[in-house]
């Protein structure tokens, strides 16, 4: 068993690759961050939305963010071609009891290819297979029916509706909270 955070881990498939950022891919970032509907539906304290160079965005996810253990960001990669489709991040990382949370974020011009699904599902094959995790969970705006979906047909339950919590706007955000 592979202990997370004691590497960064590379998943793939025959379609998808699921891997570490490396600085080439910074312009790939850019336009992600700069996506503006991939955001609405998200905190507005993600890593890549906190800083305006998606160099500094890389170096952060594989130094400090892996160092404290905060959070693991993967690229998401078409296989042919390695063409950067979004981001997958564990994060909330709870050794004792072995669970991690899940996100995930697509540019809009991939949405609706499978992609977000096909993604998780192997994220979740690695974590299960892999590693010592037990427990999945994930945090979705009531309104992103598209995460929904992709939570739903990769065995989610949903647990908790509208539970308010700081997304980081001006006042507490509803959420729905899913375990797998």
């Amino acid at each position: 068993m592979i202990k997370l955070f004691d590497e960064i881990p590379f998943i793939e498939d025959e379609r998808i690759i699921i891997s570490r950022l490396e600085e080439s891919d910074s312009e790939a970032l850019r336009n992600l961050m700069n996506d503006n509907l991939v955001y609405r539906y998200l905190p507005t304290f993600l890593l890549e939305k906190q800083y305006n160079d998606p160099l500094d965005v890389i170096r952060k996810m594989y130094g400090e963010c892996i160092n404290n253990k905060s959070a693991i960001h993967l690229g998401i990669f078409l296989k042919e071609n390695r063409v950067f489709c979004g981001l997958a991040e564990l994060y909330g990382f709870k050794d004792d009891i072995h669970k991690i949370s899940l996100g995930y974020r697509l540019l809009s011009s991939f949405w609706g290819k499978h992609i977000a699904s096909d993604a998780v599902r192997l994220i979740i094959d690695y974590l299960y297979t892999k590693t010592d995790i037990e427990i999945i969970t994930a945090s979705t705006m009531p309104d992103n029916k598209a995460s929904e979906k992709v939570l739903r047909k990769n065995g989610f339950d949903l647990v908790v509706s509208f539970s308010d919590e700081d997304w980081g706007f001006d006042k507490p955000t509803p959420a729905d909270k899913w375990i797998r």
